[in-house]
């Protein structure tokens, strides 16, 4: 599904439950794709409890950028993303997250998307040498509750237990959480059930 925003085209795979629980729609970092292992893996773990899914490639990646330029700029493209996607899937919670950078995108923009919680993998909590440039107020700020799924190895560092509703840390992981894709699906799994159960529906009404 192509999406064209104000910034230039995006690209959306979508996975589509026919009555779907949730929507999540994920994303990439700032130099990766839809196909990473920690997507995937998240990706399998939603579909199995009934929600529907979408990968989305942001339109700095899909043009062949590496830096996603101005976080306004992204941040707006990444709304209309979601807005379009939305319609699509009809009236149904709104989980959004990513890996790296777009956990950043995810956590920043949730209030303005209506979501109801974030994961944000790998979260880049401060550049590799320059740990006293801390991004942990974008977690603190996001308005909604966030999973943090990090690697006890990430050179990009660990949020503290604080600046998340949970920090859910995996032993021998590094940024790209790609040594036990499987793992970071089970520690996503309890999150996404919350929004799994539905209330009955009879006669037209919960």
């Amino acid at each position: 599904m192509e999406i064209v925003t104000a910034h230039g085209p995006a690209e959306a795979v979508l996975d589509e439950a026919a009555d779907p629980a949730f929507l999540l729609v994920l994303t990439h970092g700032s130099n990766g794709g839809v196909d990473a292992p920690d997507l995937l893996a998240v990706r399998e773990t939603a579909l199995g409890l009934g929600g529907s899914v979408a990968r989305v490639m942001q339109p700095f990646r899909l043009a062949g950028r590496r830096a996603p330029g101005p976080a306004a700029k992204q941040d707006e493209a990444w709304l209309e993303v979601v807005g379009r996607i939305r319609e699509r899937a009809g009236d149904v919670p709104l989980v959004q997250g990513g890996r790296s950078n777009g956990a950043r995108v995810a956590c920043r923009t949730a209030r303005a998307a209506g979501a109801v919680g974030v994961l944000a993998l790998a979260f880049p909590l401060h550049p590799p040498r320059d740990p006293a440039k801390s991004r942990a107020d974008e977690l603190r700020s996001a308005g909604v509750e966030v999973l943090v799924v990090s690697g006890d190895r990430d050179p990009f560092g660990v949020p503290d237990a604080a600046d998340a509703a949970h920090v859910e840390v995996l032993a021998g992981e590094r940024h790209d959480l790609n040594r036990d894709p499987a793992a970071v699906g089970r520690a996503a799994e309890p999150w996404l059930r919350r929004w799994a159960a539905r209330p009955v529906r009879t006669g037209g009404r919960e």
